[in-house]
Parts: structure tokens; sequence; C-alpha cells
């Protein structure tokens, strides 16, 4: 099996392709097409959620990364033991199902494109969080720190331990230990009731731009090393990413930013597609 091609990142939700393999995932059945339209769930990060929808009819229970070895060799998840991308890997978009499909068969596939849109607000908003809460807390660093594409320190990246993608939303934890203050960001004293209000206000000039939002696509494999790009008023904001997004800050209606301390951890919820 050669590396699988996907056409999620234009946008698309369904498409017609041949079964190329079949390997088994736990008790059910993992079939592997040439082409396909389904975002599976990435091994690594596993941060967006995995589409829905049908395979040759039959319901998609799951969809996970898989990677071929040398030896001809399929792993899938959490038993891949390599990073996405690894020279002499072939890397798969494995859609489980219930019941098997002969390999050869022409297949139809059709990903749900409600569920998509949603997790794609959700990322987009994740993405946008981000920017906005590293802003809000860019008088908090002590010592010099990367910037993030808008220029405000990196807290995000410097301290993010786990990114969940739902659908109209996200959550994002972090830590606020000893590693984090030698960085030089201190924690102590800040009103995160404010910072997530100034998150929201920005938030409400963003969406109320209506900025482009856009993927680079550099390829159709699904290692393709794609980038997400936001021509915000502020600037233009860009991040590698492997999701699905909104094509404008618009789509993503009203937006609230949650952030809640509990010892040190920060944890932050994002709702969009609310009410404007």
């Amino acid at each position: 099996m050669k590396t699988t091609l996907v056409t999620f990142p234009d946008g698309r939700t369904s498409g017609r392709s041949q079964i190329v393999g079949a390997v088994p995932v736990g008790d059910r059945h993992g079939l592997v097409v040439t082409e396909t339209p389904f975002h599976p769930l990435n091994h690594a990060w596993p941060d967006q959620p995995a589409d829905r929808g049908t395979i040759g009819g039959l319901p998609v229970l799951d969809c996970v990364t898989g990677a071929q070895s040398s030896t001809g060799e399929v792993l899938v998840g959490d038993a891949i033991p390599v990073r996405r991308g690894t020279e002499g890997w072939e890397w798969l978009v494995v859609h489980v199902t219930e019941e098997p499909l002969p390999v050869g068969a022409e297949v139809e596939l059709e990903a749900d494109a409600d569920f998509r849109a949603a997790v794609s607000a959700g990322h987009t908003v994740c993405h946008l969080a981000a920017l906005a809460l590293n802003s809000a807390l860019a008088d908090r660093w002590r010592k010099e720190t990367a910037p993030d594409p808008l220029g405000s320190p990196d807290f995000d990246h410097a301290a993010i331990v786990s990114s969940r993608i739902l659908p109209h939303g996200s959550v994002d934890v972090y830590r606020l230990g000893k590693s984090l203050r030698k960085k030089g960001f201190s924690a102590e004293g800040v009103d995160f009731e404010k910072v997530a209000q100034q998150a929201n206000e920005r938030f409400a000039a963003w969406v109320a731009a209506d900025a482009p939002v856009w993927l680079d696509i550099p390829g159709p494999e699904l290692t393709d090393r794609r980038t997400w790009h936001c021509s915000l008023p502020d600037g233009e904001a860009s991040m590698a990413c492997g999701g699905t997004h909104v094509r404008s800050t618009a789509e993503l209606g009203r937006v609230e930013v949650e952030l809640t301390l509990e010892e040190a951890t920060l944890t932050m919820r994002v709702t969009c597609g609310l009410p404007l």
C-alpha cells in the first residue's frame, strides 16, 4: 500500500476510490483506499476528532492513522512506533467498519458534512484562541521567549499540555508550574476573568473583520506538511496544521472564552457559533 491521498484539506467530504487494503483494528475491519475525503485521528497529536460517515454504504465507526513499515507490517494508532512522516513508512487513512468489504472494490466515501463543518469551526477557533490568550498574557513574561505568529510571547507553545477540538469549540490545558516559571512566565496575581474578557473582545473584532482563512496544501499525501493562515486585522497568522478549517472568521459567530485555574493547571474552553 502507498501513502493515502487525502482531499479533506480542500474541504471535500465525498469521493470514490478503490479499496487497496484491509487490516484488523481490534475485532473490526480497517479499510484503506487510494484516496479519501476522511480526516483521521492523528496518533501523535490527537486534537481533531476523526470524521464520521460511510464507506461503501457501511458506517465508518472510527477513522485512524495507520503506518506500514518496510517489511509490510501495518500498525495503527498508539501502536505506531515512529513519528508521522518517517521515511521508509507508508502512511494510511484507516476507515474502521463493523463489516468487511472486498479489497479491489470501488466504493463511495461520504464524510458527514455537518460534523466536519462543526469541528472545522472548532479547529479555527482553537488556533485563534491561542493567539488571543498569548496577547492577553504578554505582560506576564520576565524573560524573552519565542514569539507567536502575531509577535506576542508564545504562552500557548510554551505551556500546552493537551488540545482537543470539539464541534464548535475546543479545550486546551496548560501547565503553570515550575518549568514555566523557569522560562520566565509568572502567573501570580493574574486576573484570569479579565484575561478571558480581553480574549473575548479580541475575538469580537476578528469575527467582525470577516478575515479570510485558508490552508497551503503542497501535495495530496496524508503526510504533506500543510500550513494554516488567517489574515487578521493584527497581521497575517500562520502555523503548521493538518486539520480542517472554516473559510472566514465571520463563520465562527460569537465566540466565548472561559478560563479555569486549578492548582498549577489552566484550562481554556472556547465555544463558537453562539448568536451574535
